[in-house]
C-alpha cells in the first residue's frame, strides 16, 4: 500500500492544476481499493455546504453542483464527526440523503473520512461499492493515509489561489472573511499590497502584465543572459569535465533557447500572466512531471530544471519591477513577513499586516505591536495573492481579516477605529502622570525598542527609559556585520535620545526566528540551539566589538544598562561578565571616562528560572523574557501557527516561574523587569503588579494604556486577583477571569476594538 500510496501523491504532484489533481486523486483511489465510486466533497466555508468537487463513479455532470448542508446526509455525518463512517448498506442509514443528480442509487458499500487540516474539517472523502459490505480495516487506514495528504495540498491550493474559482457561486469581488491569529491590537482599513521573497520562485504570484511585448522581451533578455552564464562557465570547466558532463551545459542552454522554454513561458504571458510569475508556472509543471516518474535518474534531473528557472527569475528581478507598490493605506500581506518588508513601507502608509505563517509572538509581530500597526498571524488558508488591491479590513483584536467588505461592516469599523483614535487621545493626559496604583504602589514603565522611529514616539508616550533595545535590528538592516564605529554611533543616539533615562541594551540576540543573511545559522530545531549568548561566547570578537561600541557610546552619561540573552547556566554569566570586564579596560585605556555599566541577564529558559537567585548574586538585575519563557516552559514554537493556542503566558506554570524569578532577585535586593510581550497584555499586568516586578517593557503604542489599567486598581485588588487565579488550572479560564476584571473597572476598551 505504501508503493501505492507514493505512486497516487507523486502522479498529483505532477498534475497540470488543482481540479486535474482532485481528478486524478479519486480515480487512482478506486482503482487501488479496487472499488466502483470515489468521491470528493470540499467545503465551501462561506455558505456552509460540502460541494462534489471530483467523483469516479458517481455522475459527472453533479460536479460543482450538488451540495450538501452541514448537517444533511453521510457526508454531514463524516464531517459532523470528525472520523470514519464505515457502513455495509448506506441506504438503510437513518442518514442516508437521495440526491438524484449524483446517481448513486446502485451503490450499498459506504466508506466516508474527514480531510482534516490544523483542526478543521475541509471535504470529505467516500468511497462505494454495489455490493453491501463492510470495508476492512486496512482500506479505511489507506484512505484516511490519503485524506490526511489531501488535506495539505488543499490548504497549500487556497494559500496560493489555485482555488479561488473552484466553486461555481465563489464571486472574486464578494466579501470573505478569514480567522488568525491577533498579532498586534487594532483596527486597520486600506488596500491589500502582496509581497514575496524575491529569488524563491515557489511564491512569485500572478500578475496581470501592463505591456506584453514588454514582458516577453524582458524574458528574452534574461533567457540569453542565463545562456551566456552556461556558455561561460561550461568554457571554464570543459578542460576538467567528462564528455558527458560537458553535454549537460550544452543540453542547459538548448533547454533556455527562445524556442524551447521561451516559447513555453511567452505562451502563458500571452494568455495574461507576468513574466515572473509565467516562468514559475512552466517550470513547476515541468519540475512535477519529471518528480513524477519511475526513472531515478530522471527524477533527480528535476532539480536542474528548478535551478534553471532560478537562474532566469535572478534576471528578471534586476529591474525594480519586483517591488510592491505601496498603497496610502497599504495591508501589508506575505506569506511569511520579515521586519525587513515592515520597515521598507513608507512611513505613515502602514494600516495592517497579514502573515499566513507565524504567531502572535514571532518577530514580526513584536515589530508590529512596536509600530502599533494591527497585525493577524498564523492565516493558514488565506488566498494570499488573491488579496492583492482588495479592499481589506484587519480586526488585530479577534484575528478577523475581511475582504472586500461590504458597506454595513466598513462603517462598524469605521466608527471603532475612530473610537480607538479618540481612546487614545484620551489617554494623552496620562503621559506626565506616573504609573501608580491608587493606594500609592508605584512601577516603572519602559518601552522595547529596536527601530530609530520608535524613539520619538517612545519619549512622546511618557516612556521612563528602554527597558529592552534589540541591538539585532540594525545587523539585520545591513548586508555585512556593522563596524565598532557605525554601532557606537547608533548606540550614541539612542543614550543620547534617552538621557538621564536609563537604556538597556541587549548583547546581539541572534538564531530562533532571527538570522542574518551574511551569518546564516542552519539548523533543525533552531530555538534549541545556536542562538543569543551561545553565539556571543563562541564569537567573542563579535561580542567584543559590540560592547566595547556600548562603553565608546556611553561617554558622558550613566544611563547604560547591558542585558544577556538566553542565559542557561551561571558559567555563561560568569564568562560575558569576565569579556565585559576586559572591554571596559581597553575603553578605559582608549581614554574614555566612562564607568562600567550596569549588567543583567534575560530569564527566558526554565534552568534560568531555577537559578534566578544565583544568577542575582552575579550581575546587577534580572529581566524576564516572558516571550522565549512561556515558549520553552509549555514546549510550544512560539512562530507555529498550528500550536499557536497553546502559546499563553497566562499559563499557571509561566506565573508561579515568574513568581519564583521575581523572589529570587529581590532575595538579593536586585531590580528585576519583565520585557516580553506580557508586559503590554492589559490582562497579564495586573498579575505583574501583583508579582512585584520593579518595572515593566513594552511596546511605545501599548504604554499610556497600561498606565491605565495600573491606575484603575489597587495593590491590594491585584494581589487578590493574583490569588484567585493561581487557584486555576488552565489559562483560558485565567484570561476570561482578568478580562472581567478588566471590563467591570471600564477598562474593556484595550481587549476588543471601540471604547
Amino acid at each position: 500500500m505504501l508503493k501505492t500510496l507514493r505512486r497516487i501523491i507523486q502522479e498529483i504532484s505532477g498534475a497540470e492544476d488543482f481540479r486535474e489533481a482532485l481528478k486524478i486523486m479519486v480515480k487512482r483511489i478506486a482503482k487501488a481499493l479496487d472499488t466502483q465510486s470515489c468521491s470528493i466533497f470540499l467545503l465551501d466555508r462561506r455558505h456552509g455546504e460540502y460541494v462534489l468537487m471530483a467523483t469516479e463513479g458517481l455522475n459527472p455532470h453533479a460536479v460543482g453542483k450538488v451540495r450538501i448542508s452541514l448537517t444533511q446526509g453521510l457526508v454531514g455525518l463524516v464531517g459532523e464527526r470528525e472520523e470514519p463512517v464505515n457502513i455495509d448498506d448506506a441506504s438503510k442509514h437513518p442518514r442516508f440523503l437521495h440526491v438524484a443528480e449524483v446517481k448513486e442509487e446502485s451503490y450499498k458499500a459506504f466508506l466516508g473520512t474527514p480531510i482534516i487540516y490544523h483542526r478543521q474539517v475541509m471535504g470529505v472523502l467516500i468511497v462505494q461499492q454495489a455490493e453491501p459490505r463492510r470495508y476492512d480495516e486496512s482500506e479505511e487506514a489507506f484512505l484516511v493515509t490519503l485524506a490526511a495528504q489531501l488535506a495539505g495540498i488543499i490548504a497549500h491550493a487556497e494559500a496560493t489561489s489555485q482555488i479561488v474559482n473552484l466553486f461555481d457561486s465563489r464571486d472574486t469581488s464578494a466579501e470573505a472573511t478569514y480567522s488568525g491569529i491577533a498579532g498586534a491590537p487594532g483596527v486597520g482599513i486600506g488596500t491589500g499590497v502582496v509581497v514575496f521573497r524575491l529569488l524563491d520562485l515557489t511564491v512569485i504570484p500572478d500578475r496581470e502584465p501592463e505591456d506584453i511585448e514588454e514582458e516577453i522581451a524582458l524574458l528574452e533578455s534574461a533567457l540569453m543572459s542565463a545562456r551566456e552564464d552556461f556558455r561561460v562557465i561550461g568554457e571554464r570547466l570543459y578542460p576538467n569535465l567528462p564528455e558527458e558532463e560537458r553535454a549537460l551545459f550544452d543540453v542547459y542552454q538548448r533547454i533556455l533557447d527562445s524556442s524551447n522554454l521561451g516559447v513555453e513561458i511567452s505562451s502563458v504571458i500571452r494568455e495574461g500572466n507576468w513574466a515572473q510569475g509565467a516562468l514559475r508556472s512552466v517550470i513547476q509543471t515541468h519540475v512535477s512531471r519529471m518528480e513524477s516518474l519511475e526513472d531515478e535518474y530522471l527524477r533527480e534531473r528535476a532539480s536542474d530544471i528548478r535551478d534553471l528557472g532560478h537562474r532566469v527569475l535572478t534576471y528578471l528581478q534586476r529591474s525594480d519591477r519586483s517591488l510592491p507598490q505601496y498603497a496610502e493605506k497599504t495591508i501589508l500581506i506575505g506569506d511569511e513577513l520579515t521586519a525587513a518588508d515592515l520597515a521598507e513601507v513608507p512611513e505613515g502608509c502602514l494600516a495592517g499586516v497579514i502573515s499566513a505563517k507565524g504567531s502572535s509572538s514571532s518577530h514580526v509581530a513584536i515589530l508590529a505591536r512596536a509600530m502599533g500597526v494591527p497585525t493577524v498571524m498564523g492565516v493558514n488558508d488565506i488566498p494570499i495573492y488573491d488579496l492583492q488591491d482588495k479592499e481589506i479590513i484587519v480586526d488585530g483584536y479577534y484575528g478577523q481579516i475581511y475582504s472586500n467588505p461590504r458597506d454595513s461592516l466598513r462603517r462598524e469599523f469605521t466608527h471603532l477605529a475612530r473610537e480607538e483614535q479618540q481612546l487614545d487621545a484620551s489617554l494623552e493626559a496620562l503621559r506626565d502622570l506616573p504609573a501608580e496604583t491608587q493606594d500609592g504602589h508605584r512601577v516603572m514603565l519602559m518601552v522595547n525598542t529596536g527601530l530609530g522611529a520608535d524613539v520619538g514616539l517612545s519619549l512622546a508616550a511618557g516612556a521612563e527609559g528602554v527597558g529592552l533595545y534589540r541591538t539585532e535590528i540594525p545587523f539585520l538592516m545591513r548586508d555585512r556585520f556593522p563596524s565598532g564605529e557605525e554601532q557606537r554611533v547608533i548606540y550614541r543616539q539612542l543614550l543620547t535620545s534617552f538621557a538621564p533615562r536609563p537604556v538597556t541594551m541587549r548583547t546581539l540576540d541572534i538564531g530562533g526566528d532571527k538570522s542574518l543573511p551574511y551569518f546564516p545559522v542552519v539548523e533543525d530545531n533552531p530555538f534549541l540551539g545556536w542562538r543569543g549568548i551561545r553565539i556571543s561566547l563562541d564569537h567573542p570578537d563579535i561580542f567584543l566589538v559590540q560592547v566595547r561600541a556600548m562603553m565608546r557610546a556611553s561617554e558622558g552619561y550613566s544611563n547604560l544598562r547591558i542585558m544577556l540573552p538566553m542565559i542557561t547556566d551561571v558559567s555563561e554569566a560568569d564568562e560575558a561578565l569576565r569579556l565585559m570586564k576586559k572591554a571596559f579596560a581597553d575603553v578605559r585605556e582608549e581614554k574614555y571616562d566612562i564607568e562600567m555599566p550596569q549588567v543583567g541577564v534575560m530569564i527566558e529558559v526554565p534552568s534560568a528560572v531555577y537559578q534566578a537567585r544565583a544568577l542575582a548574586k552575579r550581575v546587577d538585575f534580572l529581566s524576564v523574557g516572558s516571550n522565549d519563557l512561556t515558549q520553552y516552559l509549555l514546549a510550544v514554537d512560539r512562530n507555529n501557527s498550528r500550536v499557536a493556542n497553546l502559546f499563553d503566558s497566562l499559563h499557571p506554570a509561566v506565573l508561579r516561574a515568574l513568581i519564583q524569578v521575581v523572589e529570587g532577585g529581590h532575595q538579593e535586593g536586585k531590580h528585576v523587569s519583565i520585557c516580553g510581550e506580557m508586559a503590554g497584555d492589559p490582562a497579564a499586568v495586573i498579575l505583574l503588579l501583583a508579582m512585584g516586578f520593579d518595572s515593566l517593557s513594552m511596546s511605545a503604542s501599548s504604554l499610556s494604556r497600561m498606565k491605565w489599567v495600573i491606575r484603575q486598581f489597587t495593590q491590594k485588588k491585584a494581589a487578590k486577583l493574583l490569588q484567585d487565579v493561581l487557584s486555576m488550572e488552565n489559562a483560558v479560564m485565567i484570561r476570561c477571569h482578568l478580562e472581567l476584571a478588566l471590563d467591570r473597572a471600564g477598562l474593556g476598551g484595550l481587549i476588543r476594538a471601540g471604547r
